[in-house]
């Protein structure tokens, strides 16, 4: 697979994601939406951050498991129950995103959501990735 990060100079300079990730390869991976559930289907982690970091986690467990790898990510969304937390906590996420995903920011977004499915969940994590 190939990926081409764009980011255009005439827009705001991106922190922690790409506007637009321009991918070939011939394999799309949808990934579903993860929150930081254990392994007994219980949400773990009582801050957003350690949400987060588990979701992440998960998220990328799903994607190895496809065959994938974090720079295979072409798109993540992610839900957050309390954007205005989310912006405080940012520098912190973003330390979390690039331990476990590395510098290759996928094309993203981050939307504020009543509450998700399970309701101890802050933060939920979704995407899709192109392999090769």
């Amino acid at each position: 697979m190939t990926t081409e990060r764009v980011n255009p100079p005439d827009l705001s300079p991106p922190t922690g994601f790409s506007h637009a990730v321009v991918a070939s390869g011939s394999r799309v991976v949808f990934l579903a939406g993860q929150t930081a559930l254990d392994a007994d289907g219980k949400v773990v982690g009582r801050t957003l951050p350690e949400q987060f970091a588990k979701a992440l986690a998960n998220l990328l467990a799903a994607l190895t498991a496809a065959g994938g790898t974090p720079s295979d990510l072409a798109r993540v969304t992610v839900y957050a129950t309390d954007v205005a937390a989310y912006r405080v906590h940012a520098p912190e996420l973003g330390r979390l995103w690039r331990e476990a995903a590395g510098r290759d920011y996928p094309a993203m977004a981050v939307v504020e959501v009543v509450r998700l499915w399970d309701e101890e969940a802050m933060v939920e994590l979704d995407g899709f990735a192109v392999l090769p």
